[in-house]
């Protein structure tokens, strides 16, 4: 399909998807920018990608013109989203301990508390916008407790996010102005923790950061102060991005399927597989962030030259009806092994053993205190926000 236009992947991404699958395992789009891309759609193909080398995720590497993305100051841009090896080996290694799934699940009891605080101001209600009174309060909170953000420097950052993922066409200087306005906030807090260090995260980085290991010279992982500043950017960001979408989508499954709500009402043990499940149905990013080739490439058999923009669609790779049999239902007992919600190979998401257990937490809290639980809408009147790339409602209205 050339250049099918990115308005049919916005409003009808799993019908889009299918039809690309079935005609072409590649096709030659024109992306939002405007400029063009290869869009890869089925498993085998999104899957090797994901893991091979020769596929940059560096900006550096992209050919002239080709790719324009985000225009983020070094003091945000230096982060694991735009790095190869070795750096981003380098980098990951200091920050992966902070999310084993030894270290999530003694989360688990104060992310309960989070979720039981915010459920305890709205459930006398009976109704409200659940994506801005819980999916989204819920995973920032946590987010910024792991990394010592203060409860008095918690800024707006779903505005912030919203403003650089989804930048409004006609007010073009809110984009600048978010992203102004995170270099900022970074800026300070980290001055803040050097100062007056705490036991959190954040603190821990600084010190990996400062520490000269005892001699004067620099340790192998030493963090550059741009990279200190993009790191704590990026576990913020990405830690708010994807659960809050996760949990959103996750719910509203739930509310499609109330036999399995229902289900998963009285059985929450299940709740660990049903989260697998969700994230392979709808997950929250539809594409893994863009990659340019080192060198000419072939992928699914169609020839990609070197430092043009590929996409690989995560949301088509799930849905591949050669990979998961009738992948368009919703089925908890399905082998969903595989999956690639959360990405695959050196790439695949820092915290997702955190995203999957505040998912798995927020469901259950909602079931046990919310009975009753309905969409206060229409079903079509559910708006989804108008990105290719991300796959997350704007509201979700419910009532109990």
């Amino acid at each position: 399909m050339q250049n099918s236009p990115v308005s049919a992947l916005i409003a009808d991404p799993y019908g889009t998807y299918a039809e690309l699958r079935e005609a072409a395992p590649v096709h030659r789009i024109t992306g939002p920018d405007g400029r063009p891309a290869w869009l890869v759609t089925r498993y085998e193909d999104v899957r090797r990608a994901l893991a091979d080398p020769r596929l940059s995720l560096d900006k550096a590497n992209a050919s002239r013109d080709n790719y324009t993305g985000f225009s983020l100051p070094p003091a945000l841009d230096r982060n694991l989203l735009n790095m190869d090896p070795p750096d981003h080996t380098r980098i990951r290694r200091l920050v992966v301990k902070a999310f084993t799934p030894g270290r999530v699940d003694k989360l688990r009891e104060p992310v309960r508390r989070v979720a039981d605080e915010l459920l305890d101001a709205i459930e006398a209600g009976g109704r409200t916008d659940l994506l801005a009174s819980y999916a989204g309060p819920l995973p920032i909170t946590v987010i910024c407790d792991l990394l010592g953000v203060p409860q008095d420097q918690r800024p707006d950052f779903r505005a912030w996010t919203d403003a650089m993922l989804v930048p409004d066409p006609t007010r073009t200087h809110l984009m600048k102005e978010a992203i102004g306005n995170m270099m900022r906030f970074f800026t300070g807090l980290i001055a803040s923790k050097r100062a007056t260090p705490g036991d959190d995260l954040l603190s821990d980085l600084i010190a990996a950061r400062d520490s000269d290991g005892g001699d004067g010279s620099e340790g192998a992982d030493r963090l550059s102060e741009d990279e200190l500043s993009s790191l704590a950017f990026l576990i913020l960001f990405a830690g708010y991005e994807n659960t809050v979408h996760l949990i959103a989508n996750a719910v509203l499954a739930l509310l499609d399927h109330p036999v399995l709500m229902e289900s998963l009402r009285a059985n929450p043990a299940g709740l660990g597989a049903a989260v697998e499940e969700f994230m392979r149905w709808d997950g929250p990013a539809a594409l893994a962030i863009r990659r340019f080739p080192l060198e000419n490439v072939e992928i699914g058999g169609v020839a990609v030259p070197a430092g043009e923009t590929v996409l690989l669609s995560l949301a088509a790779a799930n849905r591949d009806p050669h990979h998961f049999s009738e992948p368009d239902r919703l089925d908890l007992n399905r082998d969903r092994s595989g999956h690639l919600a959360l990405g695959h190979g050196i790439h695949h998401c820092l915290g997702a053993p955190l995203a999957r257990m505040e998912t798995e937490i927020a469901l259950a809290a909602l079931l046990e205190r919310l009975p009753g639980l309905a969409l206060d809408v229409a079903r079509e009147e559910l708006a989804w926000r108008p990105s290719m790339r991300a796959r997350g409602l704007i509201s979700l209205p419910v009532r109990w």
